[in-house]
């Protein structure tokens, strides 16, 4: 989201919070250990190292982004998951140790992750860490029931315990982005596990039943199953990428209308882009969830899109300093415009009811509405300076007037949000 656009602009390890370099440091620990057991005792079974290390490799490589800027690699986690699971490798036993299956994981994941580097994009070091933990704990916790005879004679048992350790290592790997997304964005921990859960679940459930059925499967007919396999989870990625490509195309066109204002002179540059940036802060420092500050995002950049109708612009564009028929008349033909969209009725209710107070005589306005309502009326009267006189001033206005027309709640989430950072650089 916003926060993470402005920390990828920073060099370096600057852009990695503390929370994040922890995850990564604990993983680089474990990787030295494993690659030292391996290095000691040689590889056990190298050729079929090599193998799910080369599938671990092609999945990093073919990663692919989620929506709120987070990174996968399904056909890599599934990769590494079925290693971590495997009983047999056609006729002979899968004798694995866990450390090795992280020495593999890992090397595979760097390989992979080279041309992403060659190529001048991320690391996704994050990410790598945490999926690296996860298939840890899974290997871990699986390699030393592999040979039970219990295990290996009741197919339904073995299957209830990779079920189990899946889901416990799928869990696991939510709370650890949950905590360092929470930690990046400042939000709260249990709407960013909320948030985690809800977009990793349908490809949670894609791996953990591709790693299942590729420990199965390799049982059955070998390392041959490794090359079947590879084309269902690309189509499986081929979805998910495109659903993420046509949300980020969405986002793009709602930015480039939101520019038409800027472009006419009716508002000020970089007016609806800072109302934004606020907007979402001030939701996700109210608890917000994702899908709801996504709406509140698309709301926010498009809030003057109904001052193209005005013949003479108001000066600024702030509508703060207009009259409430005007700000009431701009918001509704705002309103109107999105609603030809006809998919976004939720961000046109939000714009419509922005112009009206918080307690009006209309009830209530939706929580996005208000939030805008104020996020706009401090833009308005402070732009993108990063002077804290005029802030300060510009929000005493706001509380002066928070007895009828803004959301009080909304004014002190919008002082801690400017608190921590200048206007226009959230």
């Amino acid at each position: 989201m916003t926060t993470q656009r402005h920390l990828a602009r920073q060099p370096g390890w600057q852009s990695i919070d503390s929370g994040q370099l922890l995850l990564v440091i604990l993983a680089g620990v474990l990787l030295v250990a494993a690659v030292a057991q391996t290095a000691a005792a040689g590889l056990v079974q190298p050729r079929d190292a090599l193998a799910f290390g080369a599938l671990i490799a092609l999945g990093e490589l073919l990663r692919l982004s989620l929506p709120g800027d987070r990174e996968a690699a399904p056909i890599g986690s599934a990769g590494a998951l079925g290693y971590a699971l495997a009983v047999r490798v056609g006729t002979l036993p899968a004798l694995q140790p866990a450390l090795q299956v992280v020495a593999v994981t890992a090397v595979g994941m760097i390989v992979g992750a080279l041309p992403h580097l060659a190529a001048g994009r991320p690391a996704g070091v994050g990410g790598m860490a945490s999926r690296l933990l996860a298939v840890a704990f899974v290997a871990m916790a699986f390699r030393p029931l592999a040979h039970l005879a219990l295990i290996d004679r009741h197919m339904w048992l073995r299957l209830a315990v990779m079920a189990v350790l899946i889901v416990a290592g799928w869990l696991a790997e939510c709370v650890i982005k949950g905590l360092i997304r929470a930690d990046a964005l400042r939000a709260r921990f249990v709407v960013s596990l909320a948030d985690e859960l809800r977009i990793q679940v349908p490809l949670g459930a894609a791996v953990g039943a591709s790693a299942m059925l590729i420990a199965l499967a390799t049982e059955a007919m070998g390392l041959v199953a490794l090359a079947l396999l590879i084309a269902p989870l690309l189509v499986t990625q081929t979805a998910f990428r495109r659903y993420a490509g046509i949300r980020s195309t969405y986002l793009q066109t709602v930015r480039a209308l939101a520019r038409v204002t800027e472009v006419g002179g009716y508002v000020e540059d970089g007016h609806s882009y800072r109302v934004g940036q606020l907007a979402v802060a001030v939701g996700r420092e109210l608890g917000m969830s994702e899908p709801d500050l996504l709406e509140l995002e698309y709301a926010a950049l498009m809030h003057d899109i109904g001052q193209l109708s005005l013949a003479d612009p108001i000066p600024g564009g702030a509508t703060v300093l207009a009259s409430p028929e005007d700000q009431e008349r701009i918001a509704g033909l705002g309103a109107s415009v999105i609603e030809q969209a006809g998919v976004l009725g939720g961000v046109a209710e939000i714009v419509r009811r922005q112009s009206q107070p918080w307690r009006g005589s209309d009830g209530e306005p939706p929580i996005g509405s208000r939030i805008i309502r104020a996020a706009n009326a401090f833009d308005d009267l402070v732009g993108g300076s990063p002077d804290r006189d005029r802030s300060a001033a510009a929000l005493e206005r706001l509380r002066l007037d928070t007895a009828a027309e803004y959301d009080p709640g909304v004014v002190e989430a919008l002082t801690k949000v400017t608190g921590r950072w200048y206007p226009g650089r959230l």
